[in-house]
């Protein structure tokens, strides 16, 4: 991936890693390989006066520390204990896949029912989604589940907004200020054709930052959009009829039963499988096909083609 990038991308990733680096050094008094060398001031073996300010700021660091609420043992194990029973049944490890495991079988079929957007997804994908609405969001075929139920309430523009700050985000350095650009334009510009719902002090801090925009910039309106669709929006979706008739038409794909001939021919007649890089170029197709297509229509263009061909 390092080496697919671009020479500037690599820059700002470099300076980004230097940059945390240096925010993020150990403290005083702790042996570390960033505080040893001849180009750093400070040496470890020096001992140092501490004075009584340093003590106050010591004193007051515990007591904050002695009055943060903290989570008892027992709460903490029950959470454990519910994350691993929702879990149990999606582990590779600890559940059989279904249909077969393509490792073991050189069947594809659990490939071809778990592909990143495919038609009618199975129970068990489906059931995922209910576990988190970060599980919803990281699963492509979930989110476009949960897109068709915000058109129906007309709130789409949350979850447009929080997918433009990811591509902002992940995408390349000289793409970032059309990108910033295009969204402020979109979603926070006044009289924005999809303006979002954000309080003003995250607005005035977001717009403030686009200025001089980079990936974090919209880290702020991102997790408050966030929240907002976890807390409210992702549990009417749990129980509309949107997800219900999902879960009603989710497949429930039987177990394999093999036999070792089989298998010996499922291993002969095996076949090379997609690349990601191409199921990833088909999938950016289609994304600018949804795209092209929910964009507004310029009647007077068509018009006019209309006219030229006459």
């Amino acid at each position: 991936a390092g080496r697919e990038r671009n020479k500037a991308d690599r820059v700002v990733f470099d300076c980004q890693e230097r940059a945390y680096w240096i925010a993020n050094r150990p403290p005083h008094h702790t042996h570390s390989a960033l505080d040893c060398g001849p180009e750093r001031l400070i040496n470890p073996n020096i001992e140092e006066k501490i004075t009584f300010d340093q003590y106050r700021r010591v004193n007051i660091f515990y007591q904050q520390a002695i009055m943060r609420s903290k989570v008892k043992s027992s709460v903490s194990l029950g959470a454990l204990v519910k994350y691993i029973t929702s879990y149990k049944n999606h582990d590779a490890f600890l559940a059989p896949c279904l249909p077969s495991n393509p490792w073991e079988t050189d069947h594809d079929a659990y490939w071809t029912l778990n592909m990143r957007r495919v038609e009618v997804p199975t129970k068990m994908r489906v059931e995922r989604w209910s576990f988190s609405f970060f599980e919803l969001l990281t699963d492509l075929r979930g989110r476009d589940d949960f897109k068709i139920f915000l058109k129906k309430e007309f709130s789409g523009e949350n979850l447009a907004f929080w997918e433009a700050a990811e591509e902002l985000k992940w995408g390349t350095a000289s793409s970032m200020s059309a990108k910033a650009e295009t969204i402020f334009k979109t979603f926070l510009a006044p009289g924005a054709p999809r303006w979002i719902n954000i309080d003003g002090r995250t607005m005035g801090l977001t717009v403030k930052g686009l200025d001089h925009p980079h990936r974090y910039v919209l880290e702020a309106a991102q997790t408050h959009v966030f929240m907002l669709m976890k807390k409210d929006t992702f549990f009417r979706y749990l129980k509309s009829p949107t997800y219900k008739e999902t879960q009603k038409k989710a497949l429930n794909p039987e177990a394999h039963n093999f036999s070792s001939a089989q298998l010996e021919e499922n291993a002969r007649n095996r076949s090379t499988g997609i690349h990601p890089i191409i199921l990833w170029q088909q999938e950016e197709e289609e994304k600018a096909k949804a795209a092209a297509a929910a964009a507004p229509v310029d009647v007077k263009a068509v018009m006019s083609k209309i006219d030229r061909k006459k």
